[in-house]
């Protein structure tokens, strides 16, 4: 299982609690496990990816095993530690601003 923290904003669009499981099917990339993540909650999608590209909408930034994701190709193998659900895929809404 994946283990995916979320954002406070988006945990309240899904109703659900400050990390989800998810069952994705190897190979695991980051793709993989927003695919499956956006299948079971339909209510996050279009927030964390656009719909028409899919790509990571500004402010949002993905962690894993203390690195940042987010400029990555989206079908990259996300760490071992994340892949055994040792450590979350964290999903971050940055800020912008001096």
């Amino acid at each position: 299982m994946i283990r995916v923290v979320l954002p406070y904003h988006l945990r309240t669009l899904a109703s659900v609690e400050e990390e989800v499981q998810l069952s994705v099917q190897p190979p695991v990339t980051l793709r993989a496990v927003l695919d499956s993540l956006e299948a079971t909650y339909p209510a996050l999608r279009g927030t964390i990816r656009d719909h028409g590209t899919m790509q990571r909408r500004p402010f949002v930034r993905f962690f894993a095993d203390k690195t940042d994701l987010s400029h990555e190709s989206p079908d990259t193998l996300l760490p071992d530690v994340v892949i055994n659900g040792a450590e979350p895929l964290l999903i971050i809404g940055a800020m912008a601003g001096g």
